[in-house]
């Protein structure tokens, strides 16, 4: 064992893997249902997401499980504050994408005050959380979404999401399965995105 840590294997090529990733598409979360992953499932997806570049290994970052009474409890609570929204019926129809998936996982960012590394930083560190969660569901055969929705940025909503001063959501990752694979959407044109500094 190094001063560093323990050895990891060097990568290898996996075709089968990148095909996996280039076929990755979000599922409609209102359409996921179960099963979902059982708590020793989840606990691995978890480990997996936390495998995430974090400058700094500061793990500006972290979960909350939201599933079963506690979920349908948070759902009943958020209907009232739905109908003080700029579009009070969408705010209520957007909650089934809370409600239907058999568990959501909410990432928090929780960056560390006042260290060297920069807090964007270390929010990006949350946003690839999100990504790897949605990933490692996938590779254990799960359909996943990552949704913020309204609640997510409503201060009165912040008792209830159990959110610190400093913190906010990153995303809801609904996990579950879909009866039918979802349809493709839109990609970008890479000649549009893609350029070369020089």
């Amino acid at each position: 064992m190094s001063a560093l840590g323990t050895p990891l294997p060097l990568p290898i090529a996996d075709p089968a893997a990148l095909a996996r990733l280039q076929r990755r598409r979000s599922a409609p979360a209102q359409a996921l249902v179960a099963p979902g992953p059982d708590p020793e499932q989840l606990n691995v997806l978890l480990e997996t997401a936390a495998r995430t570049p974090d400058h700094g290994k500061l793990f500006p970052w972290r979960f909350v499980i939201i599933d079963g009474p506690a979920k349908s409890a948070l759902v009943h609570a958020l209907k009232p504050l739905a109908v003080r929204q700029a579009d009070p019926v969408k705010a209520a129809a957007v909650l089934s994408k809370l409600a239907n998936p058999p568990v959501t996982v909410m990432v928090v960012s929780a960056p560390v005050p006042g260290h060297k590394v920069p807090v964007w930083e270390q929010e990006l560190s949350a946003g690839a959380v999100c990504m790897n969660l949605e990933h490692a569901a996938d590779t254990m055969g799960f359909s996943a979404s990552w949704i913020t929705d309204w609640y997510a940025y409503e201060p009165t909503t912040r008792p209830l999401l159990g959110l610190k001063d400093g913190e906010q959501v990153a995303g809801f990752i609904h996990i579950g399965t879909l009866a039918e694979g979802p349809v493709e959407r839109p990609r970008p044109d890479m000649s549009q995105i893609v350029s070369r500094l020089g």
